[in-house]
């Protein structure tokens, strides 16, 4: 009988329904005598798992309006809400155009900055 790799059982699991997977896991604690969810994991070192993951909040901010800056302006003014002039300022100056953002949402403000034409940071 060939070996069951790792991959080729979690890609079976994948098939299963809920409650062939429950029915699976009494059938492991029955024969082997073990409590999956009994087992203890250990806690990742402080920090470690944070930065895996990477920020859960971040900023975008303009660091060039680019040649197309009018259509920079429209799309900073619709995202922050701002007026004319403070979209225009920051598309002048470049800056902070929205803080403390999942990073979901910031990749989708970067998107629309860089379809307009500009160069944009998320930190």
């Amino acid at each position: 009988m060939a070996k069951l790799t790792k991959e080729s059982f979690i890609e079976s699991l994948k098939e299963m329904s809920l409650l062939e997977i429950k029915e699976l896991v009494d059938a492991m604690k029955e024969e082997f005598g073990v409590d999956p969810s009994s087992v203890a994991v250990a806690a990742p070192v402080a920090g470690g798992a944070e930065e895996a993951a990477g920020p859960s909040t971040v900023t975008v901010t303009l660091v060039n309006a680019g040649a197309g800056k009018i259509n920079v302006i429209k799309v900073i003014k619709e995202i922050t809400g701002l007026g004319l002039a403070d979209s225009k300022a920051i598309a002048d100056n470049g800056g902070a155009i929205k803080e403390n953002i999942s990073v979901d949402e910031a990749n989708e403000i970067k998107a629309k900055l860089e379809e307009a034409g500009a160069e944009v940071e998320v930190k």
